[in-house]
């Protein structure tokens, strides 16, 4: 019964000790997540793109040295 009570009352205090750094917390404004997620779709993209004209190219490659050994 003690321990059970001893849980509770650790259940409290963390929740209580999280209330309180959640008040500590910036949080940014609309328009800098905005400014943000269009960074990261932006560079995903373009992350996205490099890849794929590699690999093409090393297809490419590939397939021209097949075809000339074959």
């Amino acid at each position: 019964m003690a321990e059970e009570k001893k849980v509770k009352k650790d259940r409290g205090r963390w929740f209580r000790e999280m209330k309180s750094e959640l008040k500590k917390v910036v949080w940014p404004s609309g328009s800098k997540v905005a400014k943000n997620t269009a960074t990261v779709i932006l560079c995903s993209l373009a992350i996205g793109a490099c890849i794929w004209i590699f690999d093409g190219v090393a297809g490419l490659a590939i397939r021209t040295l097949l075809g000339l050994f074959s």
